[in-house]
């Protein structure tokens, strides 16, 4: 193994899981950066063709667990997506780098730039350039690469006021001499190749290996057990479910954001903030379903805590918001109550719990290369 020693701050080390002193003594131990001398094999599909691609993912696997990238080495990418919980935040918001909450939940990053029923990752020539599927809630970005840098430098979050500044702050750490050296033949750092490499993993970051990719990929209902197919058939067909989350659809529709009666009255304009539109008011992006079982708390304000209370909402609960799916209106404009007897959930649940890649959630090529010896 190739092992880069570092000793990190305090607030660095709570933020990857560990609780060593500033001053670590040898009782204590320290923190040690440790890599593979082979890199790991990063699956980015977009960038195979890119020899150095598992150099820059490594490198990106660094960043986005490295609370350096925050202003005062308190918050990394990782604190917010948890690989434990489907790289999503297993609280309603998470905390930013001043101790301030986050004013949304922390969505899921698998397959961040696919389609979500395959994961395949369209045929883009270079992340900077092309378009890929809305991202955040809103879906106020959708180059992956744009996407670093917004959590890095908000104010709540990572609170660099200045994105171009980060590139010497990472100068004067150790280890990042030979990463960068690795994926690009020289130790320049700069925010393209920060933003390049953090995207680089991301990509890489797809889900593929769970009880419904094999149903789908195999076709073969042996695949799930009894009441997770009859999960699979209500989903499919009596509630209609696939009709957003398009899990099994031949097409996928990328700008797919809905109003899912959450409020009556937002309080959250959600799309409508981006686009300006009347009618895009109280829509959010509709969730991926990988690893659903462990992002909860769910909803764009994490107000359910479970899958049990996400169904309670579409059997008795959805509000006649101003800008309420059609899908979940009765004929005369009404909002619908579906109401979900207890057998139909269990089976929904079952279903929903067969989305889980304990594969990826347990990956070592995605995990904290930040150790503590």
């Amino acid at each position: 193994m190739k092992k880069t020693y570092v000793l990190l701050s305090i607030l660095s080390l709570i933020v990857i899981g560990y609780s060593c002193k500033k001053n670590v003594s040898k009782s204590a131990g320290t923190v040690e950066l440790e890599l593979p001398a082979t890199p790991y094999t990063y699956s980015a599909t977009s960038f195979n063709s890119d020899p150095t691609i598992n150099n820059k993912a490594t490198l990106g696997r660094v960043l986005f667990y490295d609370s350096h990238l925050s202003i005062n080495n308190a918050i990394s990418c990782a604190s917010c997506h948890k690989q434990a919980y489907g790289f999503a935040d297993n609280v309603a918001f998470s905390v930013g780098y001043e101790g301030r909450l986050t004013y949304r939940n922390s969505k899921n990053i698998a397959n961040l730039e696919g389609n979500d029923n395959s994961g395949v990752i369209p045929p883009f020539t270079t992340l900077s350039s092309n378009q890929g599927l809305p991202l955040f809630w809103d879906g106020r970005e959708n180059i992956l690469t744009n996407l670093v840098a917004r959590p890095i430098t908000n104010h709540v979050e990572m609170g660099f006021e200045d994105f171009s500044t980060l590139p010497q702050k990472l100068s004067s750490l150790s280890y990042y001499g030979s990463l960068f050296s690795s994926a690009y033949g020289d130790s320049s750092i700069t925010s393209d190749r920060i933003s390049e490499c953090v995207a680089d993993f991301l990509a890489s970051m797809t889900s593929s290996g769970s009880k419904v990719d094999q149903f789908i990929a195999s076709g073969a209902q042996t695949g799930l057990s009894s009441l997770e197919y009859a999960g699979y058939t209500l989903f499919t067909s009596k509630y209609n479910c696939d009709n957003c989350h398009h899990v099994f659809s031949s097409s996928y529709t990328v700008l797919d954001f809905k109003d899912i009666g959450l409020d009556a009255n937002y309080t959250d304009m959600g799309r409508g903030t981006i686009t300006g539109n009347d009618t895009d008011k109280g829509k959010f992006k509709v969730p991926s379903l990988h690893n659903v079982a462990l992002t909860a708390p769910y909803m764009h304000d994490g107000r359910y805590k479970t899958l049990s209370d996400v169904i309670d909402h579409y059997s008795h609960g959805i509000q006649s918001s101003k800008n309420l799916d059609q899908q979940f209106r009765n004929a005369d404009g009404t909002a619908k109550q579906m109401n979900i007897p207890d057998a139909d959930k269990e089976a929904l649940i079952a279903f929903l719990n067969a989305f889980t890649d304990y594969n990826m959630v347990t990956d070592p090529k995605f995990s904290n290369p930040f150790k503590l010896k």
